[in-house]
């Protein structure tokens, strides 16, 4: 695939033999996945992802922010490649591996805090997010409460679901969830609960935490702690005030609780730091992290501070965490996100695209608010500008009319889209996925 330099469409998507995989596919898999656009994929490389029909697609959503050094690098399938030829499995929590300490002892010293740390390697961000739960309630003695923030997404498992309130749909049905949780508003200053603007409203959003919920719904003392994504991804890319992050760590140091930052969309350079949370200088207590770790192979790391690993053994176990030839992808993603220095050009590239879209915005009444740090971008449409109506059919629609110009960009929240290219991705190919979205957005708007 190498040599493209734009989207190339041979045939309206989705063509004769992506519809026929998707005729089989609706026959056989759980109608519970929810689908962005008819892509049947077959071939990946860099920037690139080309269908069954032969169309190749600019990717602006690297697999929900997975594919961050791009899509079947050859290092990493390399390396691989050298691990398949040795060792395929060692149970971890039985056994001992190399790649395992190679990998946690690189992985631990490119993570802000001067201090001692572990990790707990898992299969999926929702495990992570599960592993840090049992955690911060262990380290904290058995306090029964956790608080989450409305909007947020922390996966599918009951755990996790229990903190997870992106929309009705994935809670439905599922009630009783993991007891003890508490839901707090986001700082969505687009949308603010309270209906306050900011920076007038004096970050009631803190203020309600310690001013309502600790004062009238749950004692401070019996919260084990809270999880906060640094950035929310699933609810709309949503960037809080500086204020924000630095204003959670506070009020755990004041109350004892235990703040875990869920890394698991934002980490790996996504944003143009390391950890999201590094642009605030902000060290939480234990990060989760997924996606990007191993380029697409399934892998988490839930990483603390020592101390707060302090459980016995058994307490927490997997049999196919730090699978050899998962850690083997995930320490040649670690070499090339430091050798090509993929990070400096998330934060580059990702100002060009901010600067772009604040354009775009300009001259398109549809769009309400442009956001974003490094690669993680989000755009909010709205029918007003004034009432801001989600304007989520247009959303909708704007996804399928680039799709079928070869650019692939994916939803969140009731009517943003989110943009996380891959962190290879140049100006140039920047531009030419923004010139594709602004003339369909504009065909939307009409």
């Amino acid at each position: 695939m190498e040599g493209h330099t734009k989207p190339k469409i041979v045939i309206e998507p989705p063509g004769p033999k992506a519809r026929e995989i998707i005729k089989r596919d609706e026959k056989l898999t759980s109608p519970s996945l929810t689908r962005t656009a008819p892509l049947v994929g077959v071939r990946s490389e860099g920037v690139w992802i080309e269908d069954i029909d032969g169309n190749v697609f600019l990717d602006f959503g690297s697999g929900i922010a997975v594919a961050n050094i791009g899509h079947s690098n050859k290092k990493v399938v390399e390396a691989i490649k050298r691990q398949s030829d040795t060792c395929d499995h060692i149970n971890s929590c039985d056994y001992y591996t190399v790649p395992q300490v190679e990998y946690g002892e690189k992985l631990l010293a490119k993570l802000p805090g001067n201090f001692a740390k572990r990790v707990f390697f898992g299969n999926s961000g929702a495990e992570a997010v599960e592993c840090a739960i049992k955690m911060a309630k262990w380290h904290s003695g058995g306090k029964p409460y956790i608080i989450g923030f409305i909007g947020g997404f922390h996966g599918r498992t009951m755990g996790a679901l229990s903190l997870t309130t992106t929309n009705t749909a994935a809670r439905r049905f599922f009630f009783p969830m993991m007891p003890g949780v508490m839901h707090v508003p986001y700082a969505y200053c687009y949308r603010c609960v309270f209906k306050q603007s900011y920076p007038d409203c004096g970050m009631w959003c803190l203020g309600y935490i310690e001013e309502v919920v600790f004062k009238k719904l749950i004692s401070p003392d019996e919260a084990a702690g809270l999880i906060v994504e640094p950035i929310q991804g699933a609810g709309g890319y949503i960037v809080p005030p500086n204020e924000f992050i630095p204003g959670l760590r506070k009020i755990c140091d004041t109350y004892g609780m235990t703040m875990i930052a869920d890394e698991i969309q934002t980490g790996f350079g996504r944003t143009g730091k390391m950890l999201c949370c590094e642009h605030w200088n902000v060290t939480p207590d234990i990060i989760v992290m997924s996606k990007a770790i191993a380029g697409g192979l399934p892998m988490s790391a839930c990483i603390s501070k020592a101390e707060f690993m302090d459980w016995a053994p058994g307490a927490h176990e997997n049999t196919l965490g730090a699978n050899p030839i998962v850690v083997a992808a995930a320490l040649a993603v670690l070499d090339v996100l430091t050798e090509e220095r993929l990070i400096e050009n998330a934060e580059k590239v990702g100002a060009y695209m901010l600067k772009r879209f604040n354009e775009v915005m300009g001259e398109c009444d549809l769009v309400g608010d442009v956001r974003g740090k490094g690669m993680m971008l989000g755009i909010e449409l709205v029918k007003d500008r004034e009432t801001k109506e989600y304007a989520t059919k247009e959303r909708d629609d704007l996804i399928l009319r680039t799709f079928k110009r070869g650019l692939l960009i994916l939803g969140a929240g009731p009517s943003s889209v989110r943009l996380a290219p891959p962190l290879i991705t140049t100006i140039e190919q920047a531009e030419t996925g923004i010139g594709i979205f602004e003339e369909e957005l504009k065909a939307v708007s009409k």
